[in-house]
């Protein structure tokens, strides 16, 4: 039933881009951890709630093949509007840039390669309006606390995998780096008093952050 609703999801949602079925495709044939990549649903939501946000400015942490960052691109309606993407494996830089290359959304796209805790200093110019975490959940508390004096009251945040497979229910069995990780986070963000939170069950879940105060 539920491999059902996800096919009946998939055909009544708005299609996958050409570029993105090739970009996918390459993702499952050369690649490691296909299940890293956004893929169609959440693509497409990607690219809707950028569309609504409006962004000026995005920073996106893990960019991995760039399945997302192209589809937060795609929602981008600002004719000055951009994205840097930060991704720590070099090794993904040759097909990432090749992916970007495929669709003029790719000029739109600043990739930086490297850790994002150093970048984001270095790049920062204090107009960042909308972030997506989608990197390593071990850090995603140093993220979050790196990013919130950076960024205007209304910016939002966009994190990914923040239900881990259902294993942040019970830190005491899984107690691995990345669940504790997660874990943390999704306490601090629950509980911050300048973030306005909410958890959606896509995927491996994805919350919405809004910065409501300084």
């Amino acid at each position: 039933m539920i491999e059902q609703l996800d096919d009946y999801i998939l055909d009544h949602i708005s299609p996958e881009p050409d570029h993105l079925k090739v970009l996918n495709r390459h993702v499952n044939t050369r690649l490691l951890y296909s299940r890293m990549c956004s893929g169609h649903l959440q693509g497409r939501l990607l690219k809707m709630l950028t569309a609504m946000i409006n962004p000026r400015r995005v920073l996106e942490l893990g960019t991995y093949a760039g399945y997302s960052a192209l589809c937060i691109a795609e929602g981008l309606r600002r004719p000055e509007a951009r994205i840097d993407t930060i991704e720590v494996e070099d090794e993904l830089e040759d097909f990432i840039r090749e992916h970007f290359s495929t669709t003029p959304l790719g000029q739109r796209i600043d990739l930086h390669i490297g850790d994002a805790l150093e970048i984001i200093p270095r790049i920062n110019r204090g107009d960042w309006d909308m972030v997506f975490i989608d990197a390593n959940k071990r850090t995603y508390v140093d993220y979050i606390e790196t990013l919130l004096p950076l960024l205007p009251v209304d910016a939002f945040i966009l994190a990914d995998n923040t239900l881990w497979d259902g294993k942040i229910i019970d830190t005491a069995v899984n107690h691995d780096a990345q669940t504790l990780g997660i874990a943390a986070f999704n306490d601090l963000v629950a509980r911050h008093p300048q973030l306005e939170t909410v958890i959606l069950p896509l995927r491996d879940g994805l919350t919405l952050l809004r910065k409501t105060r300084l």
